[in-house]
């Protein structure tokens, strides 16, 4: 029988109303208690790390969960992670780039509505979380309303619905039906897992809009060693506003900056508009083509960490880890 270890950090599954909204309020050993038919599936311990509403997770709680599945990896089989909705396909992709390689699957789960409410997908999906820590299903992933979600390909697309999260610019990895798991990729995986400890979380997001100027992307520079622009489309910046004359100035001061796309699907090609094209090849903008922007995010935390110039910064971003990337690898 698979040893699986339950680690909380809060979120909407384990939560309970107060006189001000939900809040976290359950630990990991009260929510295994809400499912006592998962002993004939496999032993269970459960640690308590965090009790957070997942709109407070940090760079340095994704550090802490590292650090705890580091200490335990030996003793166990398989991890689940249960973890609020808003921020866990960031908390997902910062730990496929920490935890590389795994050979045991690290799931993380949630739901949209808490465990005790009569209608819930808490139990359904802590159910399938732990039917696919059971199986061979090595790596991060998000198990959700009954889908297997590559960590590097989440995206929470509805905030309300149970069908929470979609897989963008890949297939999922497998389904939940009937309490079966249909797989039908299975992920890249060494013998042993590769560890990293360090993020560099001066990395910042800037969301452009019609009429934006340079003025606050200035400021997003002067705190932060890189940038990502979220662009219109597959990719520019305005020609107005100064957005290449601050790239170009930043530049040369050792900043980053990557260029994605607000548009959820099918990536970004600075090389099809003229307000694209100088980015690439004469600014020296990096681009994020297919990625998620949570994946860029986080890839760029660690990258940063490990990095010792520009150049090695562009070549890490562009190899993949756990499929984050595959657009560039065939252009």
């Amino acid at each position: 029988m698979k040893k699986i270890l339950l680690i909380g950090t809060g979120g909407t599954i384990a939560s309970a109303p107060t006189g001000e909204g939900l809040a976290p309020a359950l630990s990991a050993q009260q929510l295994m208690t809400r499912l006592p038919e998962m002993r004939e599936l496999c032993e269970t311990d459960s640690i308590q790390l965090l009790s957070l509403d997942s709109t407070d997770i940090c760079p340095e709680h994704w550090q802490l969960i590292v650090r705890c599945i580091r200490e335990h990896y030996r003793a166990y089989d398989g991890f689940v992670l249960t973890h609020g909705t808003d921020t866990m396909a960031y908390t997902a992709a910062a730990l496929s780039y920490m935890i590389q390689n795994s050979p045991k699957p690290i799931v993380l789960t949630g739901a949209q509505r808490p465990i005790d409410f009569e209608s819930t997908d808490s139990k359904a999906n802590l159910t399938d979380a732990f039917l696919c820590a059971c199986s061979d299903l090595p790596g991060v992933s998000i198990v959700f309303d009954h889908k297997v979600i590559l960590g590097t390909r989440a995206k929470k697309t509805h905030s309300k619905s149970f069908s929470a999260f979609s897989s963008i610019n890949h297939p999922e990895l497998a389904v939940v039906r009937d309490g079966v798991l249909l797989r039908y990729i299975r992920q890249d995986c060494g013998l042993f897992p590769t560890f990293y400890d360090q993020l560099n979380p001066k990395v910042a997001l800037m969301k452009l809009t019609p009429g934006a100027d340079r003025e606050l992307l200035d400021f997003l520079y002067a705190r932060n060693d890189a940038v990502i622009l979220e662009s219109f489309g597959v990719g520019g910046v305005p020609q107005a506003g100064g957005f290449c004359e601050s790239i170009a100035e930043w530049r040369e001061r050792g900043r980053i900056t990557v260029l994605t796309t607000q548009v959820e699907n099918e990536g970004s090609d600075l090389g099809v508009y003229h307000v694209g094209h100088r980015l690439k090849n004469d600014l020296g903008v990096l681009e994020a083509y297919d990625m998620t922007t949570e994946a860029v995010l986080a890839k760029l935390m660690w990258i940063l960490a490990y990095a010792k110039d520009p150049k090695e910064a562009a070549r890490l971003l562009y190899t993949p880890v756990a499929r984050d990337i595959l657009w560039t690898v065939s252009r």
